[in-house]
């Protein structure tokens, strides 16, 4: 059995453009699922540069009040200027908070430069990371 020249005339090029189709959206899927997992990647970072801000902030003791051994707590303008400090050299900006004289706080802002959702328009997007350190102290393991 032979086609008619016209029928197969009618049906060229409908693979080609369902082709073109399926490979657009594969890019764009392949391009999301870079793109969410850089954002995540920057925010892991966030953490990570917060916590090590807060930990290097919740160091600086109130030592006159440390050594006679009256309260654990930390030296609030130094304890702000070590994680300040510590947030500059890892490059990212934030904020240092110092909550009842033991708890530093630190939240970073940072951004993620994507890569192909630039395409449609978004070319950044927004990651923030926030980590706490408190200053404790112990007698025999329990905290007093």
């Amino acid at each position: 059995m032979t086609i008619p020249s016209q029928l197969r005339d009618d049906e060229r090029g409908s693979v080609s453009a369902w082709a073109v189709l399926a490979a657009v959206g594969m890019v764009l899927l392949v391009g999301l699922v870079v793109d969410l997992g850089g954002q995540l990647t920057v925010q892991q970072h966030a953490r990570a540069v917060a916590a090590q801000a807060a930990r290097a902030g919740s160091e600086r003791l109130d030592a006159p009040q440390a050594i006679l051994g009256r309260s654990a707590s930390v030296d609030v303008g130094a304890a702000k200027a070590a994680a300040r400090g510590y947030l500059e050299a890892a490059g990212v900006s934030g904020t240092v908070t110092v909550r009842d004289g033991t708890t530093v706080t630190v939240a970073v802002s940072d951004t993620y430069d994507t890569v192909f959702l630039a395409v449609i328009g978004i070319g950044r997007l927004d990651v923030t990371g926030t980590a706490s350190a408190r200053v404790i102290r112990t007698f025999g393991g329990v905290e007093r």
